[in-house]
């Protein structure tokens, strides 16, 4: 819940009196012309009455100015978002809480809450009298196709007379972000083999606690199970000794996403470049749920929201708040300028990584030939590549053929392909590639 503070009369209303008369309505303004109109007439045709009538009609929405302009109670506000991350295309709730903390009742109020336009219609709620001590509650819903960081707020409070002739607005100070992340996709469970190259499926070895036995001894601690005990070395040691152990470590991940606006052609959530980001944000929160250690790296070489060493994220206990880390960093990212993937792949062949998946918008011959060189420190390597389905798209059929030449597991995207289809050929194949199987594919997938 953010508060969003107390809206005092006498802090928000600028310019004095002259601010105050600028919160006259239509209705208030009409009538204030007609009573200074009839005055004047009254003052050229010598009617009395008539005066009499123009100063009332004169009168009354100035003294609704001044009524309302020194109104003294106090309101405070807040909102309250949930959640904070939605996926694109799912809705948010958004609840609005007034409270009339003085000890007057209010008048009509209008409550109006700035969103952008992406997000719906500005909503507005008229609340009747609210007592001295009392509160009013009102919610909306908020969507977005578009993924995106969204500031919700300033909140504003709009007090209106019962005459309807003057309208003064009060705002509040606090906001909230709604973060629209891209749409995930869940994926098939699949073998990647490959990971770390020369340890099975990726998952090499460290001293721990827990594991398979090692003939190195130490000594004895508290909590040791006892079917440990190594006995040839505590009789040499003269106390107690237990074999050590050892655990796997965390398979390791990058995440590819080529980012370059030359790549892509098209904009908005159906775009092939929404798609791609689409699938990492998919690939991302697959492989932290299978309990990789992941990292998230564009073609301007730099790691989205890695935590760990070199970038990685490492899963805890909740695998989807983790993702939400790297979830946060896809929902606002953009096009890239850079006119080729060497700074992604300088980055990838300083390390040794395990498991590398990569989504590649239209690769030329140049592009297609350094992508494929990413793979060499690579247990494995799975692209996804462009391929608009024009009859001009013969490029993106020889990135492809060229990726496999170079040991990449690689599929063409066509529009409307199903990422889930695609992931199963490919790891399909990248399995069979480490059995030593035939690589390759016929056809398009669907």
């Amino acid at each position: 819940m953010t508060a969003a503070g107390p809206a005092v009369p006498d802090g928000v209303v600028r310019g004095g009196v002259r601010g105050a008369l600028g919160g006259l309505t239509t209705r208030g303004r009409s009538f204030l012309a007609a009573g200074v109109a009839a005055a004047a007439c009254a003052y050229v045709l010598g009617q009395p009455d008539l005066l009499r009538v123009g100063l009332l009609l004169a009168a009354l929405p100035l003294v609704c100015v001044t009524v309302l302009y020194r109104t003294r109670y106090r309101v405070t506000g807040s909102r309250r978002l949930s959640p904070q991350r939605v996926a694109a295309g799912a809705e948010a709730r958004v609840r609005l809480r007034l409270d009339n903390v003085s000890r007057l009742p209010t008048g009509l109020l209008m409550l109006q809450d700035h969103v952008p336009y992406v997000l719906g219609p500005r909503p507005r709620f008229v609340l009747d009298r609210v007592e001295p001590g009392g509160k009013r509650e009102v919610s909306y819903r908020v969507r977005s196709d578009l993924r995106g960081r969204y500031p919700l707020g300033p909140l504003q409070l709009r007090l209106s007379d019962p005459f309807g002739m003057c309208e003064l607005t009060r705002s509040f100070s606090a906001y909230d972000l709604l973060t629209v992340v891209p749409r995930t996709e869940p994926l098939p469970a699949a073998r990647l083999a490959g990971e770390v190259p020369g340890y099975g499926e990726g998952r090499h070895r460290a001293l721990a606690q827990v594991g398979e036995d090692d003939i190195i001894p130490r000594e004895y601690r508290y909590g040791d199970d006892l079917r440990r005990v190594h006995w040839r070395s505590t009789a040499r040691y003269g106390e107690l000794m237990v074999r050590r152990e050892e655990q796997p470590q965390q398979a390791r991940c990058t995440v590819l996403l080529d980012t370059r606006a030359e790549a892509y052609g098209g904009d908005g959530p159906d775009s092939s470049f929404e798609w791609a980001v689409s699938g990492a944000a998919s690939a991302v929160a697959h492989l932290l749920e299978r309990g990789y250690a992941v990292r998230l790296l564009t073609d301007t070489g730099d790691a989205l929201s890695g935590d760990g060493p070199d970038g990685y994220v490492t899963p805890g206990h909740e695998a989807a708040d983790t993702a939400g880390l790297m979830m946060d960093a896809l929902a606002v990212v953009d096009h890239s300028s850079e006119a080729g993937l060497a700074r992604a792949h300088d980055v990838l062949r300083a390390g040794r990584e395990g498991l590398l998946i990569a989504f590649f918008g239209e690769l030329d011959e140049a592009q297609a030939e350094l992508a494929g060189r990413m793979r060499r420190r690579s247990g494995a390597a799975i692209a996804f590549v462009r391929d608009d389905g024009s009859g001009a798209a013969d490029g993106a059929a020889d990135a492809v053929r060229h990726l496999r030449q170079a040991g990449w597991s690689a599929v063409p995207v066509r529009p409307g392909d199903s990422l889930a289809a695609l992931w199963r050929h490919a790891a399909q194949d990248a399995g069979a590639a480490a059995g030593g199987g035939t690589t390759g594919f016929s056809g398009g997938w669907s």
